[in-house]
C-alpha cells in the first residue's frame, strides 16, 4: 500500500509539473522524492508520471490516482483535525457557536491573539440565535459557545467571560439626542426597537420597555444589529445595543449618541460554556481566559453620552 508521504509527493509533482520545485513545496530534497514516486509506481505496478529533462507529465492513469490521493490526504488531515487535542489541551479543530450580536465584534480581536498562543487550534465558527446554542451543544454539534448567561441546559460547565454595558442609542435628530443623560423613566412614551424573537437583547428592551412605558415596535423588528441602527437611523425610533457593537461600530457613527439608562446602566453576564464529559477535548478554562483578558485589554467601554 501507498503512504501518504508518497501520495503527498505526487499530488505536489502533478500540481507543479517540475520535480525540483515540487521537493521544495514538500521540503525534502529531489533524488528522495524522485526515488519514494518511483517505489510507489513499483508498489502499484503502473506508470504514474512520464519524465524527462524538460517536462513532467502525469499519464492518464496517474490523474485518477492523483484525485484519490487528494482525497485521501485530506482525510487523513480531517482525521488530525478532529482527534488532535487529545493528546494536546489546545490544537485541533473546535467547534464554536455563538450569536450574531457578538461573534463579530468579538473575533476579530481574540482571533489573532487566539493564533499566536495556541497556533495548533482552528476554530470553526458558527453563529446561531442564543437560545438554540445551548440545546446545540448538548447535542454535540459545537463543541464550545460563547452566549449570554444564564444558561439552564443541564449537563454543561460554564466560565464567565465578561460583563457587557448595554447603551441606548439615540439617533442626533432624537428628541432624546439632546439630553445629558436618561433614566428609564425618560423613555415613557417612546418608541422602542427591538431584534426578533430568539435573541437575548429582545427580551432585554421587552423588559426596559415594561419598566419604562416605552412603546415597542413590533412591527419593525431588526434581523441584526446594523439592521436595527439603520431603522433607527430614518426615525422609527431608539434602541438597546451591546456593548461590543457599540465599541466597534456604534462610537463611529456620527448620527447616533449613546447614553447609560440609569445610574448604573444596564448589563448582561457573557459566558463560555461546555459539556461536562469524561472524553479528552481541550481546556476550555484556558481558552475563556484568553478570551476574558482580551475582551478587558481591547473593548474598554465607550463614554455614554458620546
Amino acid at each position: 500500500m501507498p503512504t501518504l508521504r508518497q501520495l503527498e509527493y505526487l499530488v505536489a509533482v502533478a500540481d507543479i509539473r517540475h520535480f525540483g520545485r515540487a521537493a521544495e513545496r514538500v521540503h525534502v530534497t529531489q533524488p528522495t522524492l524522485s526515488e519514494q514516486l518511483k517505489t510507489l509506481e513499483q508498489r502499484l505496478g503502473v506508470q504514474l508520471v512520464e519524465r524527462s529533462r524538460s517536462n513532467v507529465v502525469v499519464t492518464p492513469l496517474g490523474f485518477e490516482v492523483v484525485e484519490i490521493a487528494r482525497r485521501m490526504l485530506r482525510d487523513a488531515q480531517r482525521i488530525q483535525d478532529v482527534t488532535g487535542y487529545a493528546g494536546s489541551a489546545m490544537s485541533g479543530v473546535v467547534r464554536l457557536g455563538l450569536p450574531s450580536t457578538i461573534g463579530p465584534y468579538l473575533l476579530p480581536r481574540v482571533a489573532p491573539q487566539l493564533h499566536a498562543v495556541y497556533p495548533q487550534l482552528k476554530l470553526y465558527v458558527r453563529e446561531e440565535l442564543p437560545h438554540v446554542l445551548p440545546r446545540e451543544l448538548a447535542e454535540g454539534r459545537h463543541d464550545v459557545i460563547v452566549a449570554p448567561l444564564p444558561v439552564t441546559q443541564n449537563g454543561l460547565k460554564e466560565a464567565v467571560l465578561f460583563e457587557e454595558p448595554l447603551y441606548l442609542a439615540v439617533p442626533l435628530d432624537h428628541a432624546l439626542a439632546g439630553r445629558d443623560s436618561i433614566s428609564a423613566q425618560d423613555l415613557e412614551g417612546v418608541d422602542l426597537l427591538a431584534l426578533g424573537p430568539g435573541h437575548q437583547l429582545r427580551d432585554l428592551v421587552v423588559n426596559l420597555a415594561a419598566e419604562s412605558g416605552a412603546n415597542i415596535r413590533f412591527d419593525y423588528e431588526g434581523t441584526s444589529l446594523d439592521t436595527l441602527r439603520e431603522m433607527m437611523a430614518t426615525g422609527l425610533g431608539v434602541s438597546l445595543m451591546p456593548g461590543l457593537y457599540v465599541r466597534s461600530v456604534v462610537s463611529k457613527d456620527p448620527r447616533f449618541k449613546t447614553f447609560d439608562v440609569g445610574r448604573r446602566g444596564l448589563k448582561r453576564s457573557i459566558g463560555m460554556l461546555w459539556r461536562k464529559t469524561k472524553t479528552p477535548q481541550p481546556n476550555f478554562e484556558q481558552l475563556a481566559s484568553l478570551f476574558r483578558e482580551t475582551v478587558a485589554n481591547e473593548f474598554a467601554e465607550p463614554r455614554a453620552g458620546s
